[in-house]
């Protein structure tokens, strides 16, 4: 059924205070961005909906978070904590500890619609410094009381929650300071809960702020950016848009700071050591299971924007796309920061999203470039002015010759506009039975077409309630791709065995990569140093690491993470 001038009453409005929606909303509560309508026409297209489907929104999650569940705690463990860090960075209330509890994955969104409330900590607590994390941490280990970390919650793997309840340490509320700018080291020191737009608008001003000659860029951009925060990056192994030149979190890793159940340790300001294993690599990507990051010193990049030489071009197909992509990473001439290709899928659908003039497609067609079959290339080249203008044009020459067309800088200024809030339509489609989600791949150049092939065909069902496409990035330091995969669905279903509320991600993609995708890092095996060795993490850093270790043995309740 299709009405006239329709449109679905996509939501304008902040969730209320205290509610679920109000937890699992993405990003600022007064910001939105919804389908366009070419978006909401292939919507209905590829799922056989109608305008009568979007007449009415299903758990919304306006409910007010109450959950009648009380804390494990004495009130003599919760007045410690009060005399640690104060009774206003103390919190009990239903709302808090839910809030606290959760991320961003899809999973947790469509629990907290149902008002599913799974495990919560019993009390949630806001460290001043680094001085309150030790006491609590050191206390909480006497008591056998379990500490998870929070801090911007933007987490997709269930990294923010506490399993065994205790405590949730929210580290963003206070820790969240740029320290110190070492221009000579061309370093900075911050502390793990500043978020990234405070963190590199810093930088950006480091002569005002720190009396630096130059003006420096973090060159890390996740699609989170707005919503993560330095040190998150960091123990997850966070990688960006502009990775590919920059490297990711654990390549921008200078040195680190932990408190852990046995005490507290810094890796050593070493560019690079040759002393055995480094304590400075293993903690990176341990979300929390070996310590907790009080403190991070990272790379920074001199911050020159007007260098910045941006790229697009559209590819026949996407053999072509991906060819032409192996050869720039593999040519020795640079890397671009930005580097992203899309599959026939994400371009069709991206340049409906954009609402591409129907004159501009009709060329493209003229051309050869024909829809389900061309492939749109975008990006940019930063650092050095020769530099950029060098990289750019080796680039723009074997696109050429994979028989590409350049379509200038207009593709990308316009990705550029929207580059972190592609998110914000989750709320939208969701509020109609319509699930968006990513995962990312990483594989080798080849593997890549078994996969990006052999997950396709699994999603090219009959009864159209999915669609799903693909996006190529490259990993640090560009030479390897990683595949995003986008799905979405209008019936989200259930994995066979799993339990009501357990909506589990993407088990077709593991059949085509070995290992899988996604290894949570909880999973890791450490092997020690040699007697006496000395490492980068100091004398004692494998030893502390090791022993803290031991605490996410299963049955052991007093661990971090």
């Amino acid at each position: 059924m299709k009405f006239k001038h329709f449109h679905p009453d996509w939501t304008e409005k902040a969730p209320a205070p205290g509610t679920f929606r109000s937890i699992f909303k993405y990003g600022d509560p007064h910001s939105f961005k919804h389908p366009s309508d070419n978006w909401y026409e292939m919507m209905k297209r590829e799922f056989h909906l109608s305008d009568a489907d979007f007449l009415k929104k299903q758990e919304e999650g306006h409910a007010p978070v109450i959950m009648n569940r009380p804390t494990a705690l004495t009130p003599s463990q919760i007045e410690q904590l009060k005399a640690v860090v104060g009774p206003q960075n103390v919190a009990l209330d239903d709302y808090s500890r839910v809030k606290f509890a959760y991320g961003k994955t899809t999973e947790e969104m469509l629990e907290l619609r149902q008002g599913i409330i799974r495990e919560v900590a019993d009390v949630v607590v806001h460290p001043r410094d680094k001085h309150d994390v030790r006491k609590i941490v050191e206390y909480c280990n006497a008591e056998r009381i379990p500490v998870t970390v929070f801090s911007a919650g933007s987490s997709v793997n269930f990294g923010c929650r506490p399993a065994k309840g205790g405590v949730s340490l929210v580290v963003s509320t206070h820790m969240n300071k740029l320290l110190e700018v070492s221009e000579l080291n061309q370093t900075a020191r911050v502390q793990p809960g500043m978020y990234g737009p405070a963190y590199e608008e810093a930088l950006n001003r480091a002569p005002e702020l720190f009396n630096t000659q130059h003006r420096y860029t973090c060159g890390h951009f996740p699609q989170s950016f707005e919503y993560s925060t330095v040190g998150g990056w960091v123990v997850t192994l966070g990688s960006g848009q502009a990775s590919t030149y920059y490297g990711d979190a654990y390549d921008i890793v200078f040195s680190q700071e932990y408190v852990t159940p046995v005490g507290t340790f810094k890796t050593l300001d070493f560019p690079a050591t040759a002393t055995g294993p480094k304590i400075n690599d293993i903690m990176k990507g341990s979300e929390g299971v070996f310590g907790i990051l009080v403190e991070v010193t990272m790379k920074i990049f001199r911050y020159m924007p007007e260098n910045r030489a941006r790229f697009s071009f559209m590819y026949p197909t996407w053999e072509a796309a991906v060819n032409a992509s192996r050869e720039i990473m593999q040519s020795e001439f640079g890397k671009p920061a930005i580097y992203r290709i899309s599959d026939q899928e994400e371009t069709d659908r991206g340049l409906k999203l954009y609402g591409m003039p129907g004159i501009v497609d009709a060329s493209l067609a003229l051309r050869g470039f024909l829809p389900m079959q061309r492939c749109l290339c975008l990006g940019n080249v930063e650092g050095d002015k020769d530099y950029t203008r060098l990289v750019a044009r080796k680039i723009k020459r074997i696109a050429h010759r994979h028989g590409a067309i350049s379509l200038g800088s207009y593709a990308v200024r316009k990705w550029e506009q929207t580059r972190y809030t592609e998110p914000y339509m989750r709320e939208d489609l969701g509020d109609y039975g319509i699930l968006i989600d990513t995962l990312e791949a990483g594989v080798t150049w080849d593997n890549l077409h078994r996969l990006h092939e052999g997950v396709r065909a699994l999603h090219q069902r009959p009864a159209g309630h999915h669609v799903h496409d693909a996006r190529l990035a490259l990993l640090p330091p560009g030479d390897q791709p990683l595949l995003h995969f986008h799905r979405q669905d209008d019936r989200p279903r259930r994995v066979s065995g799993a339990p009501e509320g357990d909506h589990r991600q993407y088990p077709e993609v593991r059949r085509f990569v070995k290992p899988p995708p996604r290894r949570r890092p909880h999973d890791w095996a450490l092997d020690g140093n040699a007697p006496g060795q000395r490492t980068n993490g100091g004398p004692t850093g494998i030893e502390t690491a090791l022993r803290s270790a031991q605490y996410h043995e299963p049955g052991r309740s007093a661990r971090i993470g």
